[in-house]
């Protein structure tokens, strides 16, 4: 947390940290599997289209499946293989094989920047969240403006332990964490502890009255 560690004040210390949990990971490896299959399906379709129209019109349609495979290794052979075929095939076909690919790189690499640029952190003063890469944005709470934290967690956040954190703040309304938060009860813990020691600090220490001897 190379910002939140840069932002700190005189006796400013951080309390807790949160973290983005494996799930998020397996979400943005998702839509780089979800643009692959997508164009392997084009690919496959359009492969299996000129193939089988080749084989109609050299030989017959409903031909026994030992004779549908020799033909089908005859036509494939003669059309140089199933990159070529591919390549014959018209540029709008093949742009929507690429575009759907470089569709799921990009927004695998979109979900990540924001893993490693994002810095979320409480400390006995405030609650931090950074976010960006080149433009940053930063939210910051006092822990005695915090009127409450709250902690959104579906059936497979509760299996899994991850969830969606909201802090709610006086004059500033609600404040909604990234989702996929790994452990957020510890964090919601941590920002009640903070609050804690702030009022501790600004009541000061206690005095209990005793007798004299």
């Amino acid at each position: 947390m190379l910002y939140v560690q840069q932002s700190l004040g005189p006796g400013e210390e951080i309390l807790a940290g949160a973290r983005f949990h494996w799930m998020y990971t397996v979400r943005a490896i998702s839509w780089i599997l979800f643009g692959l299959g997508i164009g392997i399906a084009i690919g496959s379709g359009s492969i299996w289209w000129a193939v089988t129209s080749r084989i109609r019109d050299v030989y017959y349609a409903d031909m026994p499946s030992e004779l549908f495979n020799m033909a089908w290794h005859e036509v494939v052979q003669e059309k140089g293989g199933y990159l070529q075929i591919l390549w014959s095939m018209p540029p709008v076909l093949r742009f929507s094989i690429l575009g759907f690919f470089l569709l799921g790189l990009f927004l695998f690499a979109h979900l990540m920047i924001i893993k490693a640029t994002t810095e979320i952190a409480v400390t006995n003063e405030r609650v931090i969240y950074k976010k960006g890469l080149i433009a940053r944005h930063v939210g910051e709470i006092g822990v005695d403006r915090i009127e409450g934290v709250s902690v959104h967690q579906g059936v497979w956040g509760r299996i899994w332990g991850y969830g969606t954190i909201i802090i709610r703040g006086m004059g500033v309304g609600e404040v909604v964490l990234p989702e996929l938060i790994e452990e957020p009860i510890d964090f919601r813990k941590a920002v009640q502890e903070a609050r804690t020691l702030r009022e501790k600090a600004k009541n000061g220490p206690s005095h209990e009255p005793h007798e004299d001897l």
